[in-house]
Formats: C-alpha cells, sequence, structure tokens
C-alpha cells in the first residue's frame, strides 16, 4: 500500500515523517521529546493539537522536609477535587514514583494536617532518581497511572530532578517551593522559611539570656549547607554581633578583632550566628577562646529547624501557591515553578529556575553589622 503515493492517508504521511525527521530538531514546549512522543504527536497537527482535559494529577514532596508542607498538600488536592480532579499522593519522595507506591488523596484524607509539620506523604533522599534508569522507572510509572500532571512539592534539588523528568514524560510537571534554606530562584520566600526562622529566633532568644548572664560568647550553628538565607535572617532579628555566611568568606583574625572591639565598647558577651556550611564550627569557637580568652560556647540548633507547626505565614504560602499550581495545570501549563515575587504570586520556568542562583541580600548583613554596635 505505501507504494502507491496516491492512496498514502495523511495520518501514514505524518507518521512517516516522524520517523525520517531527525530527532534533535523536534522539541515540544522548549524539551527534546522522546521516540514514543514523536510518533504520537505526529498523528496530530502539532500547531493544532486539541488539548485533552485534565483528570488525574500527581502530588510528591521530595528533598527536606519543610513545616507546610502538608499545608500544601491539603491545598492541591482540595482544589484540584474543586475542579473535578482525582489526586494520586506519591509516598516517600521520588522513591514513590520509582516504585508506583500511591495513595488517593481526597478532602478527607487531608483533614486535620494544615496545623502538622512534616509530611503525610514522608519523603527521602533517592539516589536511584538520579540515574537515567530511575528517571525512566518514574516516567514509566506516570504513564502507567495516566497522570496528567505532577506537582512536586520541594526545594532547589527536587526542582533539578523535575526537570530531568519533565523531558521523559509528557505529564505536566509543576513545582511549589518548599524549603527552610529559601535558596529556589523564581521565588522571594518558600514554604517553611518563616518557621524555621521563628524556631531559630526563639532558641537564639534564650542563648541571648545565658550568655548576658555569664558574659559568654555563644556561636549558635542553623542549617544551611550551602546558602546563608537563614543565617542572615536569623542574625538580623536576635541583633547577632556577627553573622557566617558560606557566601562570604571571613577570617577567624576578622572575627576576633570584632570581638575585642565590641569588649573594648562594654561588650562583655555576644552571639555569633554561623551557617552550617561555613566549615567546622567547633574548631571556630577553639580557636576564638584562645585569642579572645574569653569562654565560647557553641549550639547546633540541627533538626529542630525542620520540624514544628508551620507558621500562619507558612501556611498561607502553603495555599496560595497551591491554587496558583493548578491554575496553571487547569490551563494546561507545565514545566514551571510558582513563587511569590515582589509580594505577587506568580511563576516561572522551571528551566529557568534551575539554571540560575538566587542571590543573598548582603545588605542584610551590612545592616546586622551597624545594629550590633
Amino acid at each position: 500500500m505505501l507504494n502507491s503515493p496516491s492512496i498514502i492517508c495523511v495520518r501514514d504521511k505524518i507518521l512517516l515523517e516522524a520517523v525520517f525527521k531527525p530527532f534533535h530538531v523536534i522539541f515540544d514546549t522548549g524539551r527534546l521529546l522522546s521516540p514514543k512522543t514523536r510518533i504520537r504527536d505526529a498523528e496530530q497537527d502539532h500547531s493544532q493539537r486539541m488539548i485533552s482535559p485534565l483528570k488525574t494529577i500527581g502530588v510528591v514532596t521530595s528533598g527536606g522536609d519543610a513545616p507546610g508542607m502538608n499545608a500544601a498538600i491539603r491545598g492541591i488536592t482540595r482544589i484540584a477535587y474543586s475542579k473535578n480532579l482525582q489526586v494520586l499522593g506519591f509516598e516517600r519522595g521520588w522513591e514513590g514514583l520509582i516504585t508506583n507506591s500511591s495513595r488517593p488523596l481526597t478532602p478527607r484524607s487531608v483533614g486535620g494536617i494544615i496545623q502538622l509539620g512534616g509530611t503525610i506523604l514522608h519523603t527521602s533522599r533517592c539516589l536511584e532518581f538520579k540515574t537515567p534508569e530511575g528517571i525512566n522507572k518514574a516516567a514509566e510509572t506516570l504513564a502507567s497511572r495516566s497522570l496528567d500532571a505532577l506537582v512536586v512539592i520541594g526545594g532547589n534539588g527536587s526542582f533539578h530532578g523535575a526537570l530531568e523528568l519533565s523531558e521523559e514524560t509528557d505529564s505536566l510537571i509543576v513545582g511549589v517551593p518548599a524549603s527552610i534554606d529559601n535558596d529556589v530562584f523564581g521565588t522571594d520566600e518558600t514554604i517553611g522559611f518563616d518557621t524555621a526562622l521563628n524556631t531559630a529566633v526563639d532558641e537564639i532568644d534564650k542563648i541571648r539570656d545565658t550568655a548576658i548572664s555569664h558574659e559568654r560568647i555563644f556561636i549558635v550553628e542553623v542549617m544551611g549547607r550551602a546558602r546563608g538565607f537563614l543565617a542572615a535572617t536569623v542574625g538580623l532579628t536576635v541583633g547577632a554581633e556577627i553573622i557566617l555566611v558560606p557566601e562570604v568568606k571571613v577570617e577567624t583574625r576578622k572575627i576576633v578583632e570584632r570581638l575585642e572591639e565590641n569588649n573594648a565598647k562594654g561588650k562583655k558577651s555576644g552571639i555569633i550566628v554561623a551557617a552550617e556550611g561555613i566549615g567546622d564550627t567547633r574548631k571556630l569557637g577553639e580557636d576564638i577562646e584562645k585569642e579572645t580568652r574569653t569562654e565560647v560556647r557553641l549550639t547546633v540548633l540541627g533538626y529542630a529547624q525542620r520540624g514544628g507547626s508551620p507558621s500562619a505565614r507558612s501556611r498561607l504560602l502553603a495555599s496560595l501557591f497551591a491554587n496558583e499550581a493548578i491554575e496553571l495545570l487547569t490551563k494546561n501549563r507545565g514545566n514551571r515553578i510558582v513563587g511569590l515575587q515582589n509580594g505577587n504570586v506568580t511563576s516561572m520556568d522551571l528551566e529557568k529556575s534551575c539554571s540560575k542562583e538566587k542571590p543573598l541580600d548582603l545588605n542584610l548583613l551590612s545592616l546586622a553589622n551597624v545594629l550590633a554596635t
């Protein structure tokens, strides 16, 4: 039949063009299509295809947990149901997509979780998802469950994973930023950052009382392996004498000089807020104690910053971000992250968010130095 050009149907003609068209020039919404997708898309006029309405979406919480993730799960589920969408929650982060482990989420099953810290879907660090095989398994799960879209609740690392997954699936993907690190490009604030901030401030206020009573220097280590958003904001709001962040290298000698200047002014105690990513804070304390001959104590706040009931601010952002995520999906817009920009809830291209580094506002450090004199 194919030897007779006069009777080749339009569908066969398009299929033949798809098969022989060079792979590297076939794109869809800015990403490379897999062979299966190319053949499927060839059955339709690409510029005029009819977009099928959404029916089912998936939700996954990935990476480190953050207060407000449950509020986001609740918001996504209930807003989706209000638009007649079904919701599946994948368990233990990307591992749930690889193992096809999920459970239905309904308005009733997410009741009573808005005030809970952590995530009812659980999360994990999934090394397999960092491999091509793991990505393919996750994409196969989305296809086998006939998911039209996936909402990824997580931080910067989770969105890089979502971007890789988007290259292997036709499901729409939208990211909802939830991380105490607040390091996601495209949003001024992430879900959970405000809660972690208040947790740290509350603890350091108590430590300040002891520091003053014993005339000691306290180093308080907060979370932030690579970025100093939490340390900078915490340090400013607790009136720390010194703030140390990974983005700005400070020699121990400079720290000692600052403490000696404060001592000459009559300040016999002090708080140093340090992000965990600056290095060995225990050794730093020993070096300062040796140089200043002043007692130095180290407090590591640790994982307490990730837990606890989310603040009103974190719950608010979770609800607003959830609403924006579902709005994007109902308009068939994928490969985006939602976020807060200049007070407005909006969205940004997922690839752009992953390709850029969010800058730390160094003005916070300058202001903190002035206020601590």
